[in-house]
């Protein structure tokens, strides 16, 4: 059974883990494999969202935006009709990291210019620098940033507002009061421009291409309103079924318009063509909300749970799902919201650019929760097989990639990779030893794990040979007799005789060399004729022939008699 690393946990940092795995001796270089890896419990480069943080700390949150120049998370809000004791009404400014509420704007001005504290229905847009545009019950459209003691603030003449997007230019917001859609002055809430259509009150604004997409959930259509001529320039047909609204969104990058629609998501592109349909969360989950990010291409849907238990598949719970832009295929596994359910409101989402964090609003429970992204480790380099002596150093370093930074363990097989052990305290990002005998034949491999799951290098094979007695050095096995192999080359070769000590030694050598019995390699250094320089080099091999064996009164005498061959070719 393998032995599986635990996870780590941790926050997502935007980095990625870089550790390098070489396997390598004392003497000599650390080739190194292509990337890859034999595996893990997860694919390598999985993408995860896991909940990190959740945040109690700005009442029952409507509606939620990052802004991108302060980096602030600003909430709109209603009471908790729970606390009694405290109104959470307002626009609260939190850390996005941790939650701590920054500052508190509660007071707006009613429809006669009195100030008084005011719920937050809708975050429209942010304002150059820090603070927000926002819709509070039941016509005013509000500014204020963080640390205003109050919100400056109009009210649009005509019904209530049910639903905003920022406007064609940095001064207006567009409004809809249900079927009537208005371009509105931010300051005064004077109409500029106004249209009414057949039916809807939701819709999307696509900045880039200056339209607008106004949804009629009760007629399944939606309607394109050109706005340089403020004119409906097109009608597009949804599918039919209950009409239960959710959102409509439009993705900046590809102008892409995502309805959510009963329990899915209905995705046309720029020109309204239908591209396909998105579903999650469970069964009966309907989508609430949506978001997007350009740099990882995603879409990001939040589902709630109906909340009525006597319908089929209700369980109280909502998902997070994110979804490639491109092809609107799973970009991460969905993510459960425990109790986000749509009793007491819809809930909202915001991303931080890149996707590294998401937040997702849950009004029943008077919640904000943080999602952090985690990658699993892709391995960038395995280690290749590897030949040392005995009692020589080696090194084993890894390399792989993920978010949070992967931790890395060691591990070790005797039995050619069918079990595996971990190697003891070997938990950093180099392994070091002194290669011994019984490590022969084993096989190591790094396993790195994050908490978006684990993975594992492609094991190395160590070959250990016998070290030389005499000089620390390595040679190849021993054969019988206890002679090694050398190489000889040259065409004139070079005679042999035993040294004194009984060892081989080379005497006039022309390039080529012989194996010692004791494994090391002697050569001379005469020049070399014709057939030296593939001697050298070690690619022709001549063969020692003759030899004999004599004894005398004295004791052995190993005379050795070598009659060179011509290397041939």
């Amino acid at each position: 059974m393998t032995p599986r690393h635990p996870l780590t946990p941790g926050r997502a940092g935007t980095a990625s883990a870089a550790l390098a795995l070489v396997l390598a001796s004392a003497a000599a270089g650390s080739p190194v494999s292509a990337a890859g890896g034999e595996g893990g419990d997860v694919p390598q480069g999985t993408v995860v969202y896991r909940t990190t943080a959740q945040f109690t700390t700005a009442g029952r949150a409507r509606d939620l935006l990052l802004h991108p120049d302060s980096k602030k998370l600003y909430v709109g809000s209603d009471d908790l009709p729970e606390t009694t004791e405290a109104n959470e009404s307002g626009l609260h400014v939190l850390e996005p990291a941790d939650g701590k509420v920054r500052s508190t704007v509660s007071q707006a001005p009613g429809p006669t210019g009195t100030l008084g504290r005011r719920a937050v229905r809708q975050l429209v847009a942010p304002l150059p620098g820090d603070g927000a545009v926002f819709v509070y019950p039941l016509r005013g459209i509000g500014t204020a940033k963080d640390g205003d003691a109050a919100a400056a603030g109009a009210w649009v003449p005509g019904g209530p507002v049910t639903d905003a997007a920022p406007g064609p230019s940095a001064s207006t917001v567009l409004v809809a009061q249900g079927s009537v859609l208005s371009e509105v002055d931010i300051a005064t809430a004077a109409v500029r421009r106004s249209l009414t259509l057949e039916g809807g009150e939701r819709f999307a604004h696509d900045r880039t291409r200056g339209a607008v997409w106004f949804t009629d959930f009760g007629n399944r259509r939606m309607h394109r309103v050109d706005l340089a001529s403020f004119t409906v320039a097109a009608t597009v047909e949804l599918p039919a079924g209950e009409s239960l609204a959710g959102f409509t969104e439009v993705d900046p990058e590809t102008g892409a318009v995502w309805v959510g629609l009963d329990t899915s998501v209905v995705v046309h592109d720029a020109a309204g063509r239908p591209i396909g349909t998105v579903r999650g969360g469970a069964g009966s989950d309907m989508p609430r909300a949506a978001g997007f990010d350009a740099a990882t291409h995603e879409a990001f849907v939040v589902w709630q749970d109906t909340g009525d238990t006597s319908q089929p598949g209700s369980d109280g719970d909502g998902a997070l799902t994110v979804h490639r832009t491109r092809d609107l295929k799973e970009a991460a596994g969905p993510v459960v919201l425990p109790g986000n359910h749509a009793q007491l409101g819809g809930a909202a989402v915001a991303v931080q650019p890149g996707g590294a964090a998401v937040f997702v609003s849950d009004p029943a429970a008077g919640r904000i929760t943080r999602l952090e992204r985690s990658t699993s480790p892709g391995i960038t380099r395995s280690p290749e097989d590897r030949t040392v002596a005995a009692g020589a150093e080696v090194a084993l370093t890894a390399q792989a990639e993920g978010t949070p930074a992967p931790t890395v363990a060691w591990q070790f097989s005797t039995d050619a990779g069918r079990t595996w052990q971990a190697v003891p305290g070997a938990a950093s990002a180099t392994y070091s030893f002194t290669a011994a005998a019984a490590d022969n034949g084993r096989r190591y491999r790094a396993e790195f794990a994050n908490a978006a799951g684990v993975s594992r290098t492609s094991p190395a094979t160590l070959t250990v040979t016998a070290a030389d007695p005499a000089t620390g050095g390595g040679g190849t096995p021993p054969t019988t007799g206890g002679a090694t192999g050398g190489t000889a080359g040259g065409s004139g070769g070079s005679a042999v005789s035993a040294g004194t000590d009984g060892s081989a030694a080379t005497a006039g050598g022309a390039g080529g060399s012989v194996g010692g019995a004791s494994g090391t390699t002697v050569g001379g250094t005469g020049t070399t004729p014709a057939g030296g320089a593939l001697a050298s080099t070690g690619t022709a091999v001549a063969s020692l022939a003759g030899g004999a064996l004599g004894l005398t009164a004295a004791g052995w005498l190993l005379v050795r008699r070598t009659r060179p061959r011509r290397t041939t070719g």
